[in-house]
């Protein structure tokens, strides 16, 4: 009678008589599954920055803000630092994005490593209506909650606004 053969779900392993350089390579599907998209996207990066840049330009923007921020530099030096030339640019970016005081953007500016002299250099470089900043910020805290007149005077006061601009942001809000 022939008795049936053994079959093992996991055969053993057998000593390879190949040497490694003899053995045959393996393809690691992985690393092109992988590698293929990421080098597509790093080539086609720029081309896509350009063409972003170029429909911003191409297009005009179809609703107009309710107040437009004009920030201008206006060098006091021809010569200026890279840390000057950073702090400008630092300090355009967050008036893009909040409303501040005087001395709270340059508080931020210090906060971001800039040194004093830089900071302050970098604000008074900047032509900013102090009085629009007081008003959008003033907007802006009565976004989110409430205040009377005088409180928010006050908070603006504190933010750094001086007792002028803060009246002036308060009157624009209400």
């Amino acid at each position: 009678m022939n008795t049936p053969t053994r079959v093992e779900p996991f055969p053993t392993p057998q000593p390879s008589y190949l040497s490694a350089a003899d053995a045959p390579k393996k393809q690691k599907k992985w690393v092109w599954l992988v590698g293929a998209p990421v080098l597509a996207l790093a080539l086609a990066a720029p081309a896509w920055n350009g063409a972003a840049a170029a429909a911003d330009v191409a297009q005009p923007d179809i609703a107009a803000p309710v107040s437009t921020l004009v920030v201008e530099f206006s060098p006091a030096k021809q010569d200026i630092t890279s840390s000057q030339r950073n702090a400008i640019r630092s300090a355009q970016q967050y008036l893009d994005y909040s409303a501040f005081s005087r001395s709270g953007l340059i508080h931020q500016l210090e906060y971001e490593d800039f040194s004093t002299a830089d900071a302050t250099f970098a604000v008074d470089s900047l032509n900013v209506d102090w009085n629009e900043q007081a008003a959008k910020s003033a907007k802006q805290y009565l976004e989110y909650t409430s205040f009377s007149r005088s409180g928010l005077i006050d908070q603006l006061v504190y933010e750094g606004f001086t007792r002028a601009q803060a009246e002036y942001g308060a009157n624009a809000s209400y």
